[in-house]
Formats: structure tokens, sequence, C-alpha cells
């Protein structure tokens, strides 16, 4: 008789395919470019309501305080809702799990894996407090006010362009056209708020 040629490969459980860490870089993009996304929305939010103050205001002061103001009241609003949002989502997903698992250690492990809302929240409180506090800093020190809304202006464009940058990055877009259109929508927002603001402050509004 022929001697048995069998041989036995013992395969490894999915530990190393990279298939199984798809999720996972998946996930991370994800999280990354929500952060992106706050930075961005602190960066453009405060920097328009300090563009908006000084455009009927000159004291270095109320542009501080008043975008103070709005940083701690933009990162509260953005954690709040993003708790809210996960939470549900946990909830919905947890009660799907539960009606196809029936429980066991399988959905616990599941369970484990789902966003945890406090996280959420407090990467998103955090990402909008990285962004607002770019026009902060470049105020705080300038005392002239043109040179001041000047400052402010430039140093939220570079962080624009470079979040801009970052976003198309984790989004395989191209670099210069997401750049370009997180600037200019920049850009927008700081002029309308200003000029808005100018009007009713010239029509006999400003404190």
């Amino acid at each position: 008789m022929a001697a048995s040629n069998e041989v036995h490969i013992t395969i490894p459980k999915n530990e190393t395919d990279p298939d199984c860490k798809i999720t996972d870089y998946s996930q991370r993009a994800q999280w990354l470019r929500a952060a992106v996304l706050g930075a961005n929305d602190g960066l453009v939010s405060i920097a328009s309501l300090m563009m908006g103050v000084g455009a009927v205001k000159t004291d270095v002061k109320a542009m501080i305080v008043i975008g103070f103001a709005g940083l701690v009241a933009g990162a509260s609003s953005m954690a709040i809702g993003e708790f809210v949002s996960v939470y549900s989502q946990r909830d919905i997903e947890v009660a799907q799990m539960e009606r196809e698992n029936g429980g066991g250690e399988e959905e616990e492990r599941e369970k484990e894996q789902l966003p945890n809302p406090v996280q959420a929240a407090a990467a998103s409180a955090l990402a909008f407090t990285i962004g607002a506090i770019v026009p902060l800093l470049a105020a705080a020190f300038i005392r002239n006010h043109k040179v001041r809304l000047g400052v402010v202006v430039a140093a939220v464009s570079m962080a624009l362009a470079a979040f801009g940058g970052v976003g198309a990055v984790l989004g395989k877009t191209s670099v210069v056209r997401s750049g370009t259109r997180v600037v200019v929508g920049g850009w927008m927002a700081m002029a309308i708020t200003f000029g808005l603001t100018k009007l009713i402050g010239s029509n006999g509004l400003q404190m």
C-alpha cells in the first residue's frame, strides 16, 4: 500500500487575517474624520462669532470673552448631541442583537465593540475645543483692532486648510479641492457674520 501523503495544516484563527482589521481601520477612520469635522466646526463657529463682535466692538476683551463663551457653549452642545445620538444608536443595535442572538457570550462580545457614548461625547467636545482655541489665541495678544482681525482671518485660514487637507486624506479625495472648499466656506461664514453684524450696528443697535 502506498503511504498516506495527507498533510494536516492548522489554520490559526482570524487574529492576523487582514480582513479582520478592516472594520477596525474603518472605525478609526470614522472617528478621525468626525474629529476633524468637529475641530473645523469649532474653528469656523468661534472665528465667525469673534469677527461679528469685532465688527462693532474694538475691545479685545469683548472678543475674547464672547469667543470663550461660544467655545464652552459649542463644546457642551456638541458633547450632549453626540452622547444622545450614539446612545440612541447603541440602544437600537443592542435590541437588534438581543432579537438575533438571544443572549450569550457572543452577544456580550458584540456589545463591547459598540461605540461608547461617553467617549464619543468627550471626543466631540475636545475636537470642537481644539478648533475654537485657534482664533482665541490669534486674537489674544494683538492690541490693534484691524491687525487683530487680519491675524484672526490668517490663522483661521491656515487652520482650515490643514483640517481640509486631513479630511481629504481620510476621505481619499483631492486635497486641493477639499482644502479650497473648506477655506472658502470659512471665509464666507466670517464675512457674512461680520457684514450682518456691522449692518445692525450701523443702524443704532450697537452696544
